[in-house]
């Protein structure tokens, strides 16, 4: 249970050097246990030793098993793809998810972390709370629910669609805090405004799922809310929060949180954007450098809150950036192959444009011996890994955006 601090508990406010020391106590246990337990984990780290990994360089070592690549690892052993350390028979649900991606909980408390994240947002215990995410197949609803139900709240679940009928239970109800998008929220904001409904009540809104542009925050905090967003996903659950801060966001204290080089298991330097690779200690589902295929940037220091774990940007778009070219697929692990090729360079970004009714590549990298033979030479790897051509342009160290981006497709077609 949360403390009456201004935080849940004190996990919060370990100082890094414990907190590092805890998660890699842990980790090789976890990584034993998926090993142990999960089908997939016996062979996808099969040449694995769970004791030597016990730092964070040991992990980036291991294969990242991308959210892409999870409805074909589910379809070859239905439902769970041998990911789950237990039986169906064990799980509290089974959810399917857009592609389909199945998940699960179980009836531990709190299964997907959430109520950390809730208590940052200014949930408290005795709390009535409306709940519009969905409880239809994928976990939205459930996910907050359980949290919810950790920290000693009690929900009201709305679900989505059915404005006027929500504004009528909201009215009725009087809930202290909203739970949903912020699409949803603003229709529901909107629409009381215009039928005379009193949904003054709600204080605390909690959202996710989707963008929170500034303007939309404003508009919440206008009509007398807190508006705070969390990140995560169906399959980890709470990866990062916002506090009152609104200072970036807080790695939930459950997981291990990478920013790795899209199409590549390689963490990249604190502050560059990259996909947000994640290791979680649940044991049912013990997912080891989950890519998500989000991006990311981790942000230097500690929250002002006073909550001392790091800190990331927030979501920063999709790290998947495959695409076709003149009839055939290019995608980041071939650009962090030729990367590998010809160590030393800086960024590679590939770019895409539409020049004279067909596809042009281009391969601009940052390099600090920049020649033309370099030039040729790496042209000739473009073609042997991307079984299609594309020229090379160099760039000064340091020149190309710091945006994650690897492939830039900017064709336009007229």
């Amino acid at each position: 249970m949360p403390s009456t601090s201004k935080h849940y508990d004190t996990l919060e406010t370990r100082s890094p050097e414990e907190r590092e020391e805890a998660l890699m106590r842990a980790l090789p246990q976890q990584v034993a246990h998926a090993k142990q337990n999960a089908p997939f984990f016996a062979q996808w780290l099969k040449d694995v030793d769970p004791a030597a990994v016990t730092s964070r360089a040991a992990l980036a070592g291991l294969p990242v098993l991308r959210k892409s690549m999870l409805g074909e690892v589910q379809k070859k052993n239905p439902p769970m793809g041998g990911l789950v350390t237990v039986p169906l028979s064990k799980a509290r649900h089974v959810f399917m998810s857009p592609g389909p991606i199945f998940e699960i909980d179980t009836d531990e408390p709190d299964y997907y972390r959430g109520a950390r994240a809730m208590f940052a947002g200014g949930f408290r215990p005795g709390d009535v709370v409306y709940n519009t995410f969905s409880y239809h197949l994928t976990p939205a609803g459930i996910m907050m629910e359980s949290a919810l139900r950790a920290l000693g709240c009690a929900i009201v679940p709305g679900g989505v669609g059915n404005t006027e009928l929500q504004l009528d239970a909201i009215a009725a109800i009087q809930p202290q805090g909203y739970v949903g998008t912020p699409s949803f929220l603003k229709i529901l904001v909107e629409k009381a405004a215009e039928l005379g409904k009193d949904i003054s009540s709600l204080k605390h809104a909690f959202v996710g799922a989707e963008a929170l542009p500034p303007s939309l925050r404003k508009m919440f905090i206008d009509t007398g809310m807190t508006c705070l967003q969390s990140y995560g996903t169906a399959d980890v659950g709470t990866i990062a929060y916002e506090s009152e801060s609104m200072a970036g966001m807080i790695i939930d204290e459950g997981v291990i949180v990478e920013i790795v080089r899209p199409g590549t298991g390689d963490p990249v330097p604190e502050g560059d954007v990259g996909e947000v690779v994640v290791t979680t200690f649940n044991r049912a589902y013990p997912l080891i450098r989950f890519g998500t295929g989000d991006m990311s940037a981790v942000l230097p220091g500690t929250s002002p809150c006073g909550r001392t774990n790091m800190r990331i940007k927030g979501w920063m778009g999709r790290a998947d950036q495959r695409t076709k070219v003149r009839g055939m697929f290019v995608d980041p692990e071939q650009i962090a192959e030729i990367s590998r090729k010809h160590p030393g360079m800086g960024r590679l970004r590939m770019v895409i444009d539409w020049v004279n009714q067909a596809d042009v590549m281009t391969l601009k990298v940052e390099a600090p011996n920049a020649s033309p033979d370099l030039a040729k030479e790496m042209e000739g790897t473009i073609r042997t890994v991307c079984k299609v051509g594309g020229k090379v342009e160099f760039a000064s160290p340091g020149s190309l955006p710091n945006d994650g981006k690897v492939i830039d497709d900017v064709r336009k077609y007229t």
